[in-house]
């Protein structure tokens, strides 16, 4: 074989990464593809997007699909990158054959798998520039994790040699070999050239049949190419799941760290390995977040907050002093500055909970907005529904908003008082400053400044009790 190969001046405008993710996961024992498991709140090939993304534009991100290759596509398809189909799963040398018209064009190329998602931005960067640095044609991500048992081992030229002799597969190790601490990530730097020369070489020489990319730093050493390795600083970070309970393992790592970087900007996190919290959300300093909280997707909030204890919080936005108090779940809603939620309440999506509002035990809102100061405490239910500031929802209270084909609302002014029990029966305008008797049913409008009371007449019958139990003796 030829001792001198075509090479390509590494340039950082033409960089590609390709993200492999055409693998059934066939040990997770589950119909869903391996990639779009999720841990820390979204799949994990979303995670390794996103840390590529910080290398690359997404139209320089290349996704290489196959198994329910469709599924994937739309689970990512919001991030703007391209994909490659690999039809048929012949290993990740064949997935890069896949993708060698996408890559020709591209000086450099980092390769990256689509189950690692604890990779970080700083660590591809270091990748990328160590590889630009060596002039390399392969660049090794390796690890030291603390059992590399199943994983292949670096060989390197010697200890404190950044060239690397061989990848040497698990079953392939001598009992001398079993000693060595650094493994093969699966994550790679090549210049373009050098790798589609040397591609086709590849063989099915293996127990599966299948073409490795691990075979290329042979290749590539064999005809005369500079291979490197350069070791990440964390071995999680390039941890795949080969299992549920591995995956799991790597979410509670995933969330640990989130909570770590919240409290690092000034959050109080009481016991965090008890709280659920997703990669994407974010919270202000001084927020202090109690036990047993479960902060989902993109929430966004505010500072000087305090989430009690068994809270759910889903796709929020929070102002800054909010207090939620126990056991209260939240979906796609925003609440205002100083308001106060709960304990036991549902804001389902579409609730909009203005500055100083609130919502108190059992209340349940859906598509309702309530303005500044508005408040029902106990056990209503507002939906479709926009109530004004200062106005006060009395317990029990209902908005009935759907007559079993439509949807109507229910529109409560600034100021108004509505009794507890009442029920509106929506279309409805109760204008400001009205009031509505507890107890009313409300079809009609009530103008402002009005009372409406609309339930039916009382009717007392002195004695009835003694009578009727004088009725029950007479028949026994």
């Amino acid at each position: 074989m030829s001792k001198s190969i075509p090479s390509s001046q590494p340039a950082l405008a033409s960089s590609a990464v390709v993200i492999m993710a055409a693998g059934k996961g066939t040990r997770l024992r589950s119909q869903r593809p391996k990639v779009l498991h999720e841990v820390g709140g979204r799949p994990l090939l979303s995670h390794v997007i996103a840390a590529a993304s910080h290398i690359a534009a997404p139209a320089d991100i290349y996704v290489v699909v196959g198994h329910q290759a469709d599924r994937v596509r739309q689970s990512v398809a919001s991030t703007g990158v391209q994909f490659v189909e690999q039809a048929e799963q012949r290993g990740t040398g064949h997935a890069i054959q896949c993708a060698r018209a996408a890559i020709a064009h591209y000086a450099n190329v980092l390769v990256l798998s689509g189950d690692v998602p604890l990779i970080r931005p700083e660590t591809l960067e270091q990748l990328r520039a160590f590889h630009f640095a060596e002039k390399a044609a392969m660049t090794i991500l390796t690890a030291a994790p603390q059992d590399p048992s199943g994983y292949g081992r670096i060989l390197r030229r010697s200890q404190d040699s950044p060239e690397v002799d061989a990848i040497i597969e698990q079953k392939a190790l001598t009992s001398a070999q079993m000693s060595i601490p650094e493994i093969n990530s699966g994550i790679y730097a090549f210049q373009t050239t050098p790798l589609l020369a040397y591609l086709d070489q590849l063989r099915p020489d293996n127990a599966h049949g299948e073409l490795y990319l691990t075979d290329m730093a042979a290749l590539l050493r064999s005809a005369g190419a500079r291979v490197v390795a350069i070791q990440a600083a964390q071995a999680i970070e390039v941890l795949g799941a080969n299992t549920i309970a591995e995956m799991m393992e790597l979410d509670a790592a995933l969330r640990l760290a989130t909570a770590k970087r919240l409290m690092a900007a000034g959050v109080t996190i009481f016991r965090p390995e008890t709280c659920v919290i997703d990669a994407e959300v974010e919270v202000a300093a001084d927020t202090v977040i109690e036990p047993f909280v479960q902060l989902l997707g993109h929430t966004r909030i505010g500072t000087d907050c305090r989430i009690r204890s068994y809270s759910v919080v889903e796709d929020c936005t929070l102002g800054d002093g909010v207090l939620i108090r126990q056991c209260c779940i939240l979906a796609e809603s925003s609440v205002a500055e100083g308001a106060k939620i709960g304990p036991f309440a549902h804001l389902r999506p579409g609730s909009e909970i203005g500055e100083d509002a609130h919502i108190g035990n059992f209340v349940e809102t859906k598509k309702a907005r309530l303005g500044k100061g508005a408040k029902a405490n106990h056990l209503s239910y507002l939906g479709d529904a926009t109530v004004g500031a200062g106005t006060n929802i009395g317990a029990g209270v209902i908005t009935c908003n759907y007559d079993g084909v439509h949807k109507h609302t229910t529109r409560i002014g600034e100021g108004a008082f509505v009794g507890s029990d009442s029920t509106l029966v929506a279309p409805v305008h109760i204008e400001d400053g009205a009031y509505v008797g507890a107890g009313s049913c409300i079809t009609r409008d009530v103008p402002a400044g009005a009372l409406a009371v609309g339930r039916a007449r009382q009717i007392t019958k002195e004695g009835w009790v003694a009578a009727r139990r004088a009725r029950q003796e007479e028949k026994k």
